[in-house]
């Protein structure tokens, strides 16, 4: 997925967000929808996760996301 989209994409992924890490607080999915970096920040913090493994996390999150979107349409 283009980082740039995910703003735009954000209300309808944000429910995927939540499922696939129920630890996020609602500050914390509040913070990350400002952006794909801000997201990697705040599992890495939450899940006390690598930078490094918080963003292949994340991009192997928005890549399902961006697949599944082509599927879906």
């Amino acid at each position: 997925m283009n980082t740039d989209i995910i703003a735009g994409e954000w209300k309808k992924i944000v429910g995927h967000v939540k499922s696939t890490w129920a630890d996020l607080t609602d500050d914390d999915v509040k913070k990350a929808e400002a952006g794909r970096d801000h997201l990697i920040g705040v599992v890495q913090v939450r899940y006390g996760r690598s930078k490094d493994e918080a963003h292949k996390e994340v991009q192997a999150f928005l890549d399902k996301h961006d697949e599944d979107k082509k599927f879906n349409n």
